[in-house]
C-alpha cells in the first residue's frame, strides 16, 4: 500500500468510528424517546423503524449508480449531510409528521454512507490488505457504537426532552465532522464511468445479475443478516424475555457480551481467518451460529436454573459476536473482488441493499415467532444457520482461486520471485 493509500485508509477508518459514534448516541433510544418522551405512542415509533428500512430501500439503487459515475466521495458527503439534518429534525420534531419526515432523511443518510464508506475502503487497498482494512472498520464501527451509547445513557433523561435534543445534537454534529474529515481525503483515482449513458446504468445491473456469483453471494447474504443480525433486537430478544425469563438488564448483558467478543476476537480471528478459503471460513460461520441457536434452546427450552439459563443466553450472543468477527474480513472483501474495475460502488450498494432487506424482513418474521412459537422459532433458525454453510460452500465452486484464497495466491507469486500485484477481478 502507498503512503498516499495508507494517510486515505486512516482518514476514512476515523470515519467509521465518528459516524458509529454518533449512532450509538441516539439508536438505542429512538423508540423510547419517539413514544414516550415526545408522547406520540408506540404505532408512530414503530414506523420510524420501517421509514429507516423504506427509505434505504429506495435511495441505495440510485446510490450504486450514483458512486460509480461520481465516485464515493461526493456521494459520501452529500450522505452525511442528509443523514445530519435528519438527526437535528428528529431532535427538534414534536409531531409525527416532522419525527418520519427527519426519519426518512437519517434512514436515507446513513443506508448510502455504509456503500460509500465500503467503495473508498476498496479504492485505498489491494485484494491481500483488504481483508484487514474490513475487519478494522468493523472493529471501530462496533467500538463507536459501544462507547456512544453507554455516554449517551449517562445523558438521556426521559423527563427532559432537551436531554434528548442534546444528544440528536450530537449526532449531528458527528456527521458533519465525519464530512469534514472526509472532504480531506484523497482517495486514489479508480476507474469510473462518468460519461457513461443511462443504458450503460441498466446494463450494469444486467451485468450484474448475470454474474452467478455475485447473485449466490447475494442470496447468501439475504440469510446471513436474515438469521443473524436480523433477530438480535428483535426476535431473539423476545424469545428470551419470553421463554427464557430473561431480565432486560440480564438483556443488555448479552448484547455487551456480543460487542465484548467482537472487540476482542476481531484481529485474533484475522491471521487464521485471512488464511483460509473465503467460502468455509462463511461455512464454519454457519456452524458457529448452528451452535448458538442450540444453546438458545437449552436456555428457553430446557430445565435448568435461571442461573444457567442467563449464561446460556449471553453465551449465545457471544458466540453471534464470534461469528461477525469472522465475516467481516471476509464477506464486504468478496463482494469488492467480485465487481468488475469500476464497479465497486455498484456491487456495495446491491449488496447494501441486500441486507437492508433482510434487516426489514428478519424482525417482521423473527419477533412474532421468538415470543410465542418458542421450540419452531430455534429450529427453524437452526436449520437456517446450516443452510448457511451449504450456500457457501455452493458459492466455492463459483470463485476463483484469487476470489476464494487471495493470501494463497499472493504467496505463490512471491514464491516465485515476482511481485504481488493485484489481480482484476473477474466475472464468475
Amino acid at each position: 500500500m502507498t503512503r498516499a493509500k495508507g494517510a486515505a485508509m486512516r482518514r476514512i477508518h476515523v470515519g467509521n468510528a465518528l459516524s458509529a459514534f454518533g449512532l450509538g448516541f441516539t439508536v438505542p433510544y429512538l423508540y423510547v424517546y419517539v413514544a414516550q418522551v415526545r408522547g406520540l405512542g408506540a404505532m408512530t415509533a414503530g414506523s420510524v423503524l420501517a421509514v429507516f428500512a423504506v427509505a434505504a430501500l429506495i435511495v441505495l439503487p440510485v446510490a450504486g449508480r450514483a458512486i460509480v459515475r461520481r465516485g464515493p466521495l461526493p456521494v459520501l458527503l452529500a450522505a452525511l449531510v442528509t443523514a445530519a439534518v435528519g438527526a437535528l429534525g428528529l431532535g427538534l420534531a414534536g409531531t409525527a409528521t416532522a419525527v418520519l419526515t427527519a426519519s426518512a432523511a437519517l434512514g436515507a443518510g446513513q443506508a448510502v454512507m455504509q456503500p460509500a464508506l465500503a467503495t473508498m475502503i476498496v479504492d485505498c487497498s489491494t485484494t491481500q490488505t483488504r481483508s484487514r482494512a474490513f475487519a478494522m472498520q468493523f472493529f471501530l464501527q462496533n467500538l463507536g457504537l459501544g462507547i456512544g451509547g453507554l455516554i449517551g445513557g449517562h445523558l438521556v433523561d426521559a423527563t427532559r426532552v432537551s436531554s434528548f435534543t442534546l444528544l440528536f445534537a450530537i449526532e449531528a454534529a458527528m456527521f458533519l465532522l465525519l464530512a469534514v474529515v472526509m472532504a480531506t481525503v484523497r482517495v486514489p483515482s479508480a476507474p469510473r464511468l462518468g460519461g457513461a449513458p443511462r443504458q450503460a446504468a441498466r446494463g450494469s445491473w444486467r451485468e450484474l445479475l448475470g454474474n452467478r456469483a455475485m447473485v449466490q453471494l447475494s442470496v447468501l447474504g439475504f440469510v446471513l443478516f436474515f438469521a443473524c443480525y436480523g433477530q438480535f433486537e428483535s426476535g431473539l430478544s423476545a424469545y428470551g424475555i419470553e421463554a427464557a425469563g430473561i431480565s432486560t438488564s440480564a438483556l443488555g448483558t448479552a448484547l455487551a457480551a456480543n460487542t465484548a467478543m467482537i472487540v476482542v476476537a476481531q484481529f485474533a480471528v484475522l491471521r487464521f481467518v485471512e488464511r483460509q478459503k473465503r467460502s468455509r471460513v462463511i461455512a464454519a460461520v454457519g456452524l458457529i451460529w448452528a451452535v448458538a441457536w442450540v444453546v438458545a434452546g437449552y436456555a428457553g427450552l430446557g430445565h435448568g436454573s435461571q442461573e444457567m439459563a442467563t449464561a446460556a443466553f449471553v453465551s449465545t450472543y457471544a458466540l453471534f459476536g464470534l461469528g461477525e468477527a469472522m465475516l467481516s474480513p471476509t464477506v464486504a472483501p468478496l463482494v469488492a473482488d467480485l465487481a468488475p474495475s469500476g464497479m465497486a460502488g455498484q456491487y456495495n450498494s446491491a449488496f447494501a441493499l441486500v441486507k437492508q432487506l433482510a434487516l426489514a424482513v428478519g424482525p417482521a418474521v423473527g419477533g412474532p415467532m421468538g415470543a410465542s412459537l418458542h421450540a419452531p422459532y430455534i429450529v427453524t433458525f437452526l436449520l437456517f444457520s446450516l443452510g448457511i454453510s451449504f450456500l457457501a460452500l455452493r458459492l466455492g465452486r463459483q470463485l476463483t482461486a484469487v476470489q476464494d484464497q487471495p493470501w494463497l495466491v499472493r504467496n505463490r507469486v512471491v514464491a516465485q520471485g515476482g511481485p504481488a500485484v493485484e489481480p482484476v477481478a473477474a466475472e464468475a
